[in-house]
């Protein structure tokens, strides 16, 4: 599992999709979200604004990545 760290209190779902090296652009991130190929914490999300916490694992393409602080 791959980690992500953060330096405020969140961060949004698709820019850590980009942080991560999951995708290469945030139209991407969106397509892909709004798909429903994304899930957080085991659940398809669809919001590409959803903001992620220290403790959140996001899942995409078969590749986990945790956010931490």
């Amino acid at each position: 599992m791959e980690i992500i760290t953060i330096r405020d209190e969140f961060i949004k779902l698709g820019q850590a999709m980009k942080l991560a090296g999951l995708v290469e652009s945030g139209v991407e991130a969106k397509v892909e979200i709004q798909e429903g190929y994304v899930k957080v914490n085991g659940e398809v999300e669809l919001q590409r604004g959803k903001k992620l916490y220290p403790g959140d694992v996001i899942e995409f393409d078969g590749q986990q990545v945790k956010v931490e602080n």
